[in-house]
């Protein structure tokens, strides 16, 4: 444990950094072998990882274009979000390692987002003991806090972002010329794979707000302060993982705008809570 070691009379002495080293490196190879076991488990859904999940964007009944073809008409926009009949893929793969290394990295990332839950259980085992029991409250939930986020980050990446993206870049090309575009199995799979993660690691900041504020390195009034900043951050931040419509920068837009509220709201909660106890 990371708080202190226990002597002979069961008091805990202050641990060395040494010892706190000793104490993270079997942290993280716990991690490592749990995440090892789920990806070996996962070899044996490759069929399942990849048709269903990984190549499910490419596929013309994939559940985004239904339900976005659907509220497309409910809003009486006709088939301004309709993406079926635009969905026409041909992955390709150039190099003699190309698919058995996409194999194995597809189903690494697969594993990796099953397994996030675990590796915060134990970064919070290392971290949680060095707290005092005043600092232990505050951050109970963080496990749970942070998987969730993240899971809800990483769906929303795979249904949302990377339908739209994959889309539109597999149809743009310049005017200039005409390119047939065949998409490299590597390219796509790297695509798909990164917009997930990084839509998870995104979507929790109202965590690292909270812990952030706990600890007095932001408040609830700087980010009002920085409120009309974050819109325009939140823009770019659409422009760089959507395509460049209308349609996609309010879906991507809203969401992410909402989060820089959420996370408003739980620095305030934060700040009520440091208060109550102070007084």
């Amino acid at each position: 444990m990371a708080g202190g070691l226990k002597n002979i009379f069961g008091k805990k002495e202050p641990m060395s950094f040494l010892d706190h080293l000793e104490a993270l490196r079997w942290h993280i190879l716990r991690s490592v072998l749990v995440l090892a076991a789920v990806t070996s488990a996962l070899f044996f859904f490759n069929n399942f990882i990849f048709d269903t999940v990984l190549f499910g964007p490419t596929h013309p009944n994939f559940i985004t274009y239904r339900v976005l073809c659907r509220l497309s008409q409910l809003l009486h926009l006709g088939n301004m979000l309709c993406m079926e009949s635009k969905v026409q893929f041909k992955l390709v793969n150039t190099q003699i390692w190309g698919q058995l290394t996409m194999y194995m990295w597809g189903t690494i990332v697969a594993g990796l987002i099953i397994t996030i839950p675990y590796i915060l259980w134990e970064l919070w085992r290392f971290v949680g003991p060095a707290l005092k029991p005043n600092e232990m409250k505050p951050v109970r939930g963080f496990v749970y806090a942070a998987s969730i986020l993240f899971l809800i980050g990483a769906a929303f990446g795979y249904y949302i972002i990377v339908p739209w993206t994959v889309n539109f870049l597999n149809d743009f090309q310049m005017s200039s010329t005409h390119i047939d575009n065949l998409l490299n199995i590597n390219s796509y799979i790297s695509t798909v794979t990164s917009l997930v993660l990084w839509m998870g690691v995104i979507f929790e900041l109202p965590v690292v707000t909270y812990l952030l504020t706990s600890i007095g390195l932001i408040s609830s009034s700087f980010l009002k302060k920085y409120r009309k900043h974050s819109i325009v951050a939140v823009l770019i931040v659409a422009a760089l993982i959507a395509p460049p419509d209308v349609a996609s920068q309010i879906f991507v837009s809203i969401p992410l705008y909402l989060l820089f509220e959420v996370s408003i709201f739980v620095s305030a909660y934060c700040e009520r809570r440091k208060n109550i106890k102070t007084i």
